[in-house]
């Protein structure tokens, strides 16, 4: 391939596109890392969630002499990704412990049937699948959720680490390696681990634009989130961080007239699996889970993403909160959180390998300041990801709706020298009594009323106690010993010796899921009561059930509002509307015409 005329080879790349995925031009930076494809180069791809990085590697395998061998983490996404390369028209197939037909994709690999073979690391890394390789023809590696191959990423998995003897033994086979989550660090670890040359490396930008931001303080969790369903009436994730929260939220919130499900790990496979079949195929569903869920689902049409508590760690958060929106419609992204999310995450940083342990810090104290910050959310996860955004979004809690800041060092000082003037052993609620001069029963017996610190916080300061309390919890100025009495950590000493200040944001009482309401709110712009756009949903959900797939796997929301707007008249006109290969079109055209034409 790389003796040809790149020129050529792109003219091609872009027929194919339309030909086969019904797009007009690419997006983004996919034409750039195509041409690398098709012209032999390894290269190592760091795309936004919903940027089509599955399309730099399914095109070009119309096109390569050869199967792509497409490495990925879980047998959920790729048989999520089977369905739409199948749909359209693509030549595809995974080889997992679930597939009853291995004997037979094997035939196809070895007869050269496949564009598309999808296998899991745990496989791929085996010599005999190394052996079956060498006896067909192989014309790409792609290594998806690459982040995997890295220590220094969030989701470290070990046999990511076994896939460059396999890669090694093809070495006239590119490589690409994709990704929606890698900082500095991470990108030149993968680099490394996967053979892939410095020059190869091409970075997307982290920014999506159609996800607004919200994060606050979790003072009463299950109205906040029954809020975030009633403003947000598309499917949508709630990720709890424990299996019972996420059994006792799953009963709670499905009095709100929605359907809600659990998942978790601990639930039995067939009821994880029917619950995630109902809410790929749900078009308002919503699913309580734990993070085991949601790197496994390719639905576009999530509208909103809460988290009940803090993500382990800012990577984390920006690939959950990913799985929001990812067909380009305005989605939600909601964090409640509480000092004590930080008390458990900072005593988590004592199991972690010590030479892990700085890094990991690293990433907790910029959860913090994403949490604390009065500045644009989106610049502040940007900037950690190593880009240089714009100062305000418009499209976050803080950018839509400012906060006030007010200089609380003072008021922290006050509240640290009663934490060490009681000893560093009792919990904010004891400490709270001393400062504002409650003498009761505890506060005597102890002499805490006869500290200097006893009433030296006036009534109308009181209020903000519990909110410096949490932004030094969340900085790791206090932290909490086992029975939850708070010490002095991180910085406190700065701030008791004047040398750091405490900022306090403070946030309006009058809460939204998402800051400022704004037209539309954060749910799709679906022509709501358009009775064609129904009417193509309506078949578009029929066409699912009959062919056993996702309605998105038909067509995306987007395809039937164009159709509804535009009413094509006939094949050609259905034909130049996006998303509309020609696969689908022979498949499903004649039946959505006939919707329009009724219209």
């Amino acid at each position: 391939m790389a003796d040809f005329d790149m020129l050529a080879n792109m003219d091609e790349a872009r027929a194919a596109l339309a030909r086969v995925f019904g797009f007009p031009a690419f997006r983004g930076v996919q034409e750039q890392v195509v041409a690398r494809v098709l012209a032999g180069q390894s290269t190592l791809a760091v795309m936004p969630t919903g940027a089509g990085k599955s399309l730099t590697y399914q095109l070009p395998a119309t096109m390569l002499d050869g199967t792509c061998i497409v490495v990925s983490p879980l047998i959920a996404l790729m048989h999520d990704q089977l369905r739409g390369a199948t749909a359209n028209g693509i030549a595809a197939a995974t080889l997992t412990s679930v597939d009853a037909d291995r004997g037979q994709t094997i035939e196809r690999f070895l007869r050269g049937e496949l564009d598309l073979l999808y296998v899991a690391p745990e496989r791929a890394s085996q010599p005999h699948f190394r052996d079956l390789l060498s006896q067909g023809r192989v014309g790409l590696f792609a290594i998806d959720e690459a982040h995997c191959v890295s220590e220094w990423g969030h989701d470290f998995r070990p046999d990511y680490r076994l896939l460059r003897p396999l890669m090694d033994a093809f070495p006239d086979v590119p490589r690409l390696a994709l990704t929606a989550t890698a900082d500095r660090h991470t990108r030149a670890d993968i680099l490394a681990q996967l053979g892939i040359p410095d020059d190869g490396l091409i970075v997307a930008g982290f920014d999506r634009p159609n996800i607004r931001y919200a994060i606050r303080g979790r003072d009463n969790p299950l109205r906040q989130l029954k809020q975030v369903l009633a403003e947000n009436p598309g499917p949508g994730i709630v990720y709890a961080p424990t299996r019972a929260q996420v059994e006792r939220l799953a009963d709670q919130l499905a009095g709100e007239g929605r359907t809600v499900l659990p998942y978790h790990a601990g639930l039995a496979p067939e009821v994880r699996a029917g619950n995630q079949a109902a809410f790929v195929a749900s078009e308002d569903m919503v699913m309580v889970a734990t993070v085991a869920f949601g790197m496994g689902i390719d639905k576009p049409d999530v509208r909103f993403v809460a988290h009940a508590a803090l993500p382990k760690s800012i990577e984390g958060y920006y690939q959950e909160t990913g799985r929001a929106g990812r067909d380009g419609d305005p989605s939600v992204a909601i964090m409640l959180w509480g000092p004590d999310d930080f008390v458990r995450a900072r005593a988590r940083l004592g199991e972690v390998e010590e030479h892990r342990r700085a890094s990991e810090r690293a990433r907790l104290d910029a959860l913090a300041g994403l949490v604390e910050t009065a500045e644009c959310r989106r610049a502040v996860l940007l900037r950690h990801f190593g880009e240089n955004p714009p100062t305000q979004c418009g499209n976050c809690d803080n950018c839509l709706n400012a906060p006030g800041v007010t200089d609380a060092t003072e008021l922290a000082r006050k509240l640290l020298s009663a934490v060490y003037r009681t000893g560093q052993a009792f919990g904010f609620g004891h400490v709270e009594k001393v400062l504002t001069g409650v003498a009761d029963e505890r506060v005597m017996q102890r002499g805490h009323d006869q500290l200097t610190v006893f009433g030296i916080v006036p009534a109308e300061e009181a209020p903000l106690l519990k909110q410096v309390s949490r932004a030094l919890q969340a900085r790791g100025a206090l932290v909490a010993n086992e029975h939850g009495g708070l010490m002095l950590g991180g910085d406190a000493r700065a701030l008791l010796k004047g040398e750091a200040r405490l900022d306090l944001v403070i946030a309006e009482r009058a809460e939204r899921s998402g800051g400022r309401r704004r037209k539309g709110g954060g749910g799709a712009p679906n022509p709501v009561g358009d009775p064609l756009f129904d009417a193509l949903r309506a078949l578009r959900r029929e066409l699912a059930q009959e062919a056993g797939v996702p309605p998105y796997v038909i067509f995306h929301d987007a395809v039937l509002r164009e159709m509804a707007a535009v009413r094509p008249a006939s094949r050609g006109d259905l034909a130049a509307i996006g998303g509309v290969g020609a696969r689908k079109l022979d498949a499903y055209g004649d039946q959505f015409l006939a919707v329009i034409r009724q219209f």
